[in-house]
């Protein structure tokens, strides 16, 4: 059995360096919850957390009413943009 590169720690903390090799691994140890530091010269300067999903579902047609008013030439291509469509 092979030892993992990435320690198990309550926060481990990683120089960029390492944080480069094994970022899919660090990316991981985040999603199940763990705390994963990034540091530079033994100064922790960020940490890798999960993104949080929002509460709810989305619901359709929600933002009703929000929009206040839209240019005539909303469609309209811009004329530096020709060349490309």
């Amino acid at each position: 059995m092979t030892k993992s590169p990435v320690p198990t720690t309550a926060m481990p903390q990683f120089n960029i360096a390492e944080a480069k090799t094994h970022l899919s691994e660090l990316v991981q140890k985040a999603l199940m919850g763990e705390e994963v530091i990034i540091a530079r010269d033994n100064k922790p300067q960020v940490k890798i957390v999960p993104l949080k999903r929002p509460a709810g579902k989305r619901v359709p047609g929600s933002g009703k009413d929000q929009i206040r008013f839209i240019s005539d030439d909303f469609d309209a291509t811009p004329a530096d943009f020709a060349d490309y469509v």
